[in-house]
């Protein structure tokens, strides 16, 4: 089987031309020997959008000695002109053999200035897999270089005959791969794949939510405990939709107000939604005790009011779902239970490596565990160079066939050079196609000790970050801006296509930095930019330039 560059092109759903497109890049894999590369714009695109370095050219396949064949692939109706082959588009008709040329002209150039004089051999083909070319002499191409409709399953068999070649350049060989790759920055069209990976996601990570809610026990206790991108959460939003459609009444209760404000946006309506201390205020105020949070000791008064009241029969529940458990005190959980009506059923999710509040484990005696270990959310690169970087006490495992999103780190040495890689970080998701709202800046460090809490702007990018107030409906007020930075206590539980993870800077790699530093990196969903101290980078296991 070939190698196909980059990787990852299985798992996108396609339609039109697009489908026909990765029918011949399956056929490539496939039939072409493990010597051969295959290198495809499928849904792929390069950052320097200002010109085509390769004009019209759908494939270029890298035969054993070097050689290359740039594989035009053109489907639909071709017209035959005196001029050669031409295409007809909405807007334009374009000469084939012309276009050919000008991309084999301009790619041959370009070789030959970064091989350092070396001769890049190249040639052509041109690929129609719907329509039979009448009179091939004169297409404007030789003959032997079409495959139409006539011959599309010899398409493997030709292209490895055009590749056949005795002579060997070294240099070529060594460097034609690093051209392809690096020179062209092949990087994913995002706007054309993020959807689809979401989608990606969702399914593979299903298996979770279907299975645990096939388990049946009297009374139900299930401590479901996963690891980051696992589907806890896609888990917890099956459970409340069950229960609603069985006319049952949910509570799904976590640690962190941005967690509780995003699930309470996606929940379906009818059931509660809160942090454990949102829950406690909301009991106390309907019952006329209105908790003082200007008091330094007001959290504590208010668990402590509310584990002394007796909530009533307003506040009784059919299902329960703890989700952040590793963030939850003992205390809480009995409070919580004496929500349960006596028939209720509680969840309990949890991930000891997102406990960045180094609390106990709490005890759940008679629960009946299952655990997942496997995160799907990530592509597998990411969850690699973890598992390279980190000291995890177990490995992760990765889920996601997603590949081709490097981890990248930039390295800063003091104050001012934190902000211009972070600056630069932006600039970089922002150049892979991210738009502005996939992409997440999150601090290493808490809102309270950042350097980033006082600007509203990093060069030409306006900041949208929370500003420690609430609106008067209770929801979160950010800064007018559309670049999102927050700190990895507060994104915790959330995620995003392309993460920037900055600030990172630590003196040793304790258990704490471990948990931090997993769970700002396991937001990630597609690309994953560390932002890190040359301290910092030192203690790495792995690091990457």
């Amino acid at each position: 089987m070939a190698r196909i560059h980059p990787e990852g092109w299985r798992q996108i759903p396609a339609s039109g031309a697009l489908a026909r497109e990765l029918e011949t890049l399956a056929t490539l894999a496939e039939s072409l020997p493990d010597d051969h590369a295959v290198y495809h714009g499928i849904h792929w695109t390069r950052i320097n959008r200002d010109h085509a370095l390769f004009g019209e050219i759908d494939f270029i396949v890298v035969g054993p000695s070097g050689k290359l064949l740039l594989i035009e692939q053109k489907s639909g109706f071709l017209d035959e002109t005196p001029d050669g082959l031409v295409k007809t588009y909405a807007k334009a008709k374009k000469n084939v053999s012309v276009q050919m040329a000008r991309s084999a002209d301009h790619l041959r150039e370009r070789l030959t200035v970064f091989l350092k004089g070396h001769a890049a051999r190249l040639d052509t083909l041109l690929y129609c897999p719907d329509y039979t070319v009448r009179q091939p002499g004169s297409a404007g191409l030789d003959p032997a270089r079409i495959v139409d409709a006539s011959r599309r399953e010899h398409l493997a068999a030709i292209v490895q005959s055009l590749l056949r070649d005795e002579v060997r350049d070294r240099v070529v060989l060594d460097n034609i791969e690093r051209f392809l790759a690096d020179q062209l920055e092949l990087v994913p069209e995002v706007n054309a794949i993020v959807g689809q990976a979401e989608a990606l996601y969702t399914r593979l990570a299903g298996g979770l939510a279907e299975w645990a809610r096939r388990i049946e026990m009297t009374p139900f206790r299930l401590r479901v405990t996963g690891t980051a991108g696992s589907g806890k959460t896609q888990l917890a939003m099956a459970v409340l939709r069950d229960a609603l459609k069985a006319g049952r009444r949910p509570l799904y209760v976590c640690y962190n107000r941005p967690l509780a404000d995003h699930i309470a946006l996606i929940a379906p309506p009818g059931g509660e939604v809160a942090t454990y201390h949102q829950l406690c205020d909301r009991v106390l105020r309907a019952h006329g005790e209105i908790p003082d949070f200007s008091r330094p000791d007001a959290f504590a008064r208010l668990e402590a009011a509310f584990r002394e009241l007796d909530p009533g029969d307003a506040w009784r529940f059919d299902e329960l779902i703890v989700d952040e458990g590793q963030d939850f005190r003992e205390e809480w959980r009995d409070a919580l239970l004496r929500l349960l009506r006596p028939d209720g059923r509680a969840w309990w999710l949890e991930d000891p490596l997102q406990n960045l509040y180094g609390r106990p484990e709490v005890a759940l005696p008679g629960w009946v565990r299952i655990t997942s270990e496997r995160n799907y959310r990530s592509p597998g690169d990411i969850v690699a160079a973890l598992n390279r970087m980190l000291p995890l006490a177990q490995p992760l495992e990765a889920g996601s066939p997603l590949t081709g999103s490097d981890v990248e780190i930039l390295r800063w040495k003091d104050a001012t050079e934190l902000i211009d890689q972070t600056k630069r970080a932006m600039t970089r998701a922002i150049g892979l196609g991210f738009r502005r709202e996939m992409i997440a800046t999150i601090t290493f460090r808490g809102r309270e000790h950042s350097l980033f809490t006082p600007f509203d702007h990093l060069g030409p990018h306006r900041l949208k970050a929370f500003t420690g107030t609430y609106d008067l409906l209770g929801n979160p007020v950010y800064t007018d801006g559309d670049f999102l930075i927050d700190s990895v206590y507060r994104f915790k539980g959330q995620a995003a296509p392309c993460v920037i993870f900055t600030e990172i800077d630590f003196a040793q790699l304790d258990p704490l930095t471990v948990r931090k530093l997993f769970v700002g990196a396991t937001r990630a969903g597609m690309k994953l930019i560390l932002v890190v101290s040359e301290q910092a980078a030192r203690l790495l296991a792995d690091s990457v330039d």
